[in-house]
């Protein structure tokens, strides 16, 4: 057969594989392997083979050739074919010996290297030895070396930032801290005009810790223009609404507390993208925030039957049944959940909560210290686990546990007014308004009503060291978020009583006892404010 028949051969396996008509694509190819014996048309008919599903004949053919062990891309696909069959140990072996440091430094990849040639084009090629080391990580935590997983999974991406691959699984598995995070961002390499890219890595990073630098990475991201070259004219395009920019967007208004913003935006995204799963996921976090049951039962109800495999969708039911406080129920689900995708970090996190919430502290733990354990870089097991033993007034080891917390993640403002919880409890007044005014630093500029409880939290510290005008200050903030807290009137009344302010006192308890008409404290001190105001009009 003549070469330009052969080319023509090779062009239809391409068009077949273009159109995912893989039978025909593995039939041809079959054809011009046999014909010419190039390793080039071998590894076209094993690609064949591997996109078709024919994962162990594809296997056999690569290992059949000559040359598997020194053609980086036969070993690779050989690789591939066994990460499908779920031969994890032999899919380690055949990608070769090879060790890799906490940096995502490797030594021992200089054979692949050797075998790796360069491909000339335009079109930028995720670089080999990136895949690889993906791979490696993808396989080291299929064993559960999990520690092995991230630090090859860093090197894939410190070897070609554009593997996001990599990168998704360092963050969604919450693999890093914030500030190993943020370690490895600074160590990418980024092309001048692909700095964009370097931008958008740096707000998928925890964007908690970042305030308005994030935001002004989100405007970045936003504004800049992308010249687009059409067949009638050159376009500007920005990513001003890209879902994925959006998501990351949403992502950090839950990160920030901001709810209704997060929700908003969630809802708008679910609307143009129904499937978008990051964007799934964090709407079911908001939308549980925010108590609307009846729309996670919907959201529930679609995922389940659209994807009854996936761990999000049990997750989505779990989060239904917690939401409405059925937490036996709850537990059932997030269980399935875990059983699903035992890497699936909110999962564990509900499982814990829904027996939290029941007071059974002992199963709580050790979900929590399962968490701990799958997720060093997620802060919240460890939070958790402090609040348990916070609950259970063990406040030495408690604070143990939200330092641990905060050394994982220094940016979030729950740990801190936790911390400011213990030390208010233990009667050490001024650390407790130390860390309030460490919660308060991250205030928003548009707080939701989860705020009043850390403003309530302060003002009582700042009464009890008769700092009252300051306390009065925090308590009518906390009123500002919301009117229905018993605690605050209280708080308040209390504290204009010390200061023998006794219609302002009375006005406030009167308030308090509206919420609450059968609370004891708010009822004797009542009574004590109108005896001491009717002495005084005595004298």
């Amino acid at each position: 057969m003549k070469e330009e028949e052969v080319e023509k051969l090779r062009g239809v396996v391409r068009d077949c594989v273009s159109k995912h008509l893989y039978s025909s694509a593995i039939f041809f190819a079959d054809k011009v392997a046999a014909l010419t014996g190039d390793p080039a048309d071998v590894y076209m008919q094993a690609q064949a083979l591997y996109l078709g599903r024919h994962y162990r004949r594809a296997l056999h053919l690569l290992n059949s050739s000559q040359i598997v062990f020194r053609d980086l891309r036969f070993r690779f696909l050989a690789a591939k074919c066994l990460e499908e069959l779920k031969e994890w140990d032999q899919c380690l072996t055949m990608l070769g010996d090879a060790k890799v440091d906490d940096q995502g430094n490797i030594d021992g990849l200089k054979d692949c290297i050797a075998m790796h040639l360069e491909k000339d084009g335009e079109d930028h090629e995720i670089n080999i030895l990136s895949a690889i080391c993906f791979l490696r990580g993808k396989a080291c935590e299929a064993l559960e070396n999990r520690d092995q997983a991230r630090k090859w999974y860093k090197a894939a991406i410190k070897l070609d930032p554009f593997c996001y691959e990599a990168l998704e699984c360092l963050v969604d598995n919450c693999m890093l801290t914030c500030e190993e995070e943020s370690s490895l961002l600074s160590s990418l390499h980024f092309a001048e005009a692909d700095g964009w890219l370097a931008t958008f890595y740096s707000c998928l990073l925890k964007k908690c810790d970042k305030g308005n630098y994030v935001e002004c990475k989100f405007d970045e991201l936003e504004n800049e223009k992308c010249d687009v070259i059409t067949s009638e004219s050159t376009l500007s395009r920005t990513l001003r609404n890209n879902t994925d920019l959006m998501t990351c967007k949403a992502e950090y208004y839950h990160d920030c507390g901001e709810y209704q913003k997060c929700f908003k935006l969630t809802s708008t995204l679910l609307e143009r993208d129904p499937f978008h799963s990051k964007c799934t996921s964090v709407h079911i976090a908001v939308v549980l925030e925010l108590g609307r049951s009846n729309d996670l039962y919907q959201m529930a109800c679609e995922l389940v039957k659209d994807y009854p495999q996936r761990a999000l969708s049990w997750f989505a039911i779990g989060c239904y049944y917690q939401c409405i406080k059925k937490y036996d129920q709850a537990r059932r689900y997030f269980c399935k959940a875990t059983n699903l995708d035992p890497t699936f970090p909110p999962a564990w996190l509900g499982f814990g909560n829904a027996y939290a919430a029941q007071e059974e502290s002992d199963q709580a733990m050790a979900a929590f210290r399962t968490a701990a354990r799958l997720f060093p870089g997620c802060h919240l097991p460890k939070l958790y686990i402090g609040m348990e033993y916070m609950r259970t007034h063990n406040f030495k080891l408690a604070e143990q546990f939200l330092i641990q917390a905060k050394t994982i993640c220094p940016y979030d403002p729950l740990v801190y007014n936790e911390l400011g919880v213990i030390a208010y409890h233990t009667k050490e007044y001024r650390k407790a308004v130390m860390w309030f005014e460490k919660t308060l630093s991250f205030f928003p500029a548009s707080p939701s009503e989860v705020w009043e409880t850390t403003l309530v939290n302060h003002a009582h510290s700042l009464r009890k060291l008769k700092r009252y005008s300051e306390a009065i200050t925090f308590y009518e903030k906390a009123l500002a978020l919301s009117t229905r807290s018993l605690s605050t009137y209280a708080g308040l009344a209390y504290t204009f009583h010390l200061q023998d302010k006794l219609e302002a006192a009375i006005a406030h308890y009167h308030k308090a006892l509206w919420l609450k008409p059968d609370d004891e404290f708010c009822t004797e001190m009542l009574t004590k404010a109108l005896e001491d105001e009717s002495r005084e009009l005595c004298f």
